[in-house]
């Protein structure tokens, strides 16, 4: 009998578990082929913004920022490290000024290589005092 409870605990751990997982990866944005409108607003460190719209088969923001030449940067062991955007360059020894990168209103917690690009998306990159 004990060992009965023992293993239904270990197969509802287990179910738990694949539902855990099965609605992380359901919640993970997913590259989408085609093509995609988007949106760029680069905010300066003058606090002037541009905004720039793209039809594009890119599948992440770092792809399309680079093929556009809104962006440059080195590909490092994370991605792209944005340097400069709209011939803006953030110099962190300067003013501790960097690239802050946005998905709508809400800051990105991945780099612009890990950004999935969706069709009417809105992303912005804004000059910041670190």
């Amino acid at each position: 009998m004990k060992n009965k409870k023992a293993w239904i605990g270990v197969i509802a751990l287990v179910l738990v578990v694949c539902l855990m997982g099965w609605l992380w990866l359901s919640g993970q944005a997913q590259s989408v082929a085609g093509i995609k409108q988007i949106t760029v607003t680069v905010v300066h460190k003058d606090s002037t913004e541009k905004i720039f719209e793209y039809s594009t088969s890119a599948e992440y923001l770092g792809q399309l920022l680079l093929e556009e030449g809104l962006a440059e940067g080195e590909i490092g062991e994370f991605g792209l490290m944005i340097s400069a955007v709209d011939g803006e360059t953030a110099d962190w020894s300067a003013d501790q000024g960097y690239w802050a990168l946005f998905i709508g209103d809400d800051y990105a917690t991945a780099g612009a290589d890990g950004i999935v690009l969706t069709d009417g998306g809105q992303y912005s990159l804004v000059y910041t005092i670190g």
